[in-house]
């Protein structure tokens, strides 16, 4: 029995200086908590992140808040009480988030935010965003090409409490509004929401039966866009969408939607949980809180090369 606890001891000893792929900290927990998969952009960097964080030897507690303040908090909560390491975060509102994050810091629990930025610095180690003033002028450029430089057009504006919805909305309108004879028509917010953007263009469509064109602030609302659209009989109508996801691929290739915008919303994830991962063995920060990635415009020239908000070789 004594030889044999010494050959365990031994064995453990030598796999350890070895650096074989053994679990980092085997009982050490990080916690990914996104809004709703409903959207394929939340399902992917939910699933990169988990991915990474497994491939590093971590256990993971994936939750979602819906895009709900209240339940963000309790989720927070949940991973503060389990004792997890670090927490990766795409939020739900740039000042709703303050307070939870604050607990969590207080709590000795570094945060990883990864799509949408808070509006302090200082309590989350990271801020890993997309460039999305710059990728809205990408799609926004793109937009202007197809229609001509003229017409009425359209936009859909994602919820108001995310700052993402603006700094796209920003965007967009620094490059189509010099453009003197593009007029905007309508411009209401869907909140992200597919069902709410179907409802939001058969109102615009029937007030405003003149339109050419639609650029909207993320793919989920121009997915709702070109369906209402499509229902109606108007495949004339340009659709533009800013995300990268499959199904905007899919309808671009179909001839649908005309353009989209590429999040790398896995490899934002990924990224995260490497920095995470780097905090939680090292304390090492990375040099700047906020770090942005910059976007890709899809259209049909590269629709081919895209697979789950990121581009293949």
């Amino acid at each position: 029995m004594k030889l044999r606890r010494r050959l365990t001891l031994a064995a453990f000893t030598g796999a350890l200086a070895l650096g074989t792929a053994m679990p980092a900290f085997a009982a050490d927990l990080i916690a990914i908590i996104t809004p709703a998969f409903d959207n394929p952009f939340f399902k992917a960097e939910a699933v990169g992140a988990e991915a990474k964080a497994k491939e590093l030897g971590y256990e993971t507690l994936v939750m979602t808040h819906d895009d709900d303040a209240n339940k963000q908090s309790e989720v927070i909560d949940t991973a503060i009480g389990r004792g997890a390491k670090a927490i990766i975060l795409d939020n739900a509102g740039a000042d709703a988030t303050v307070a939870a994050l604050k607990k969590a810091k207080d709590a000795g629990i570094p945060s990883f935010l990864i799509d949408r930025e808070i509006n302090v610095t200082g309590i989350a180690v990271a801020q890993i965003v997309s460039n999305n003033y710059q990728g809205a002028q990408l799609g926004a450029q793109e937009f202007v090409k197809l229609m001509g430089e003229k017409g009425n057009y359209a936009e859909l504006v994602g919820r108001e409490a995310d700052t993402n919805a603006g700094i796209r909305s920003q965007g967009y309108h620094d490059v189509i509004d010099d453009y003197p004879d593009l007029k905007l028509v309508a411009k209401q917010s869907a909140n992200w929401s597919q069902t709410e953007a179907y409802a939001k263009m058969e109102t615009i469509l029937q007030a405003n039966p003149d339109i050419k064109g639609v650029i909207s602030g993320n793919d989920t609302m121009a997915m709702g866009a070109i369906a209402a659209l499509q229902a109606a009989g108007r495949k004339d109508v340009i659709v533009v969408g800013f995300d990268g996801s499959n199904d905007v691929r899919d309808s671009i290739k179909a001839g649908g939607i005309k353009a989209t915008v590429m999040q790398p919303a896995y490899a934002q994830a990924q990224k995260a949980v490497e920095q995470a991962d780097a905090y939680i063995k090292n304390k090492t920060a990375p040099k700047d809180e906020k770090q942005l990635m910059d976007c890709v415009l899809i259209n049909a020239d590269n629709a081919d090369k895209l697979e789950t908000f990121a581009l293949k070789n």
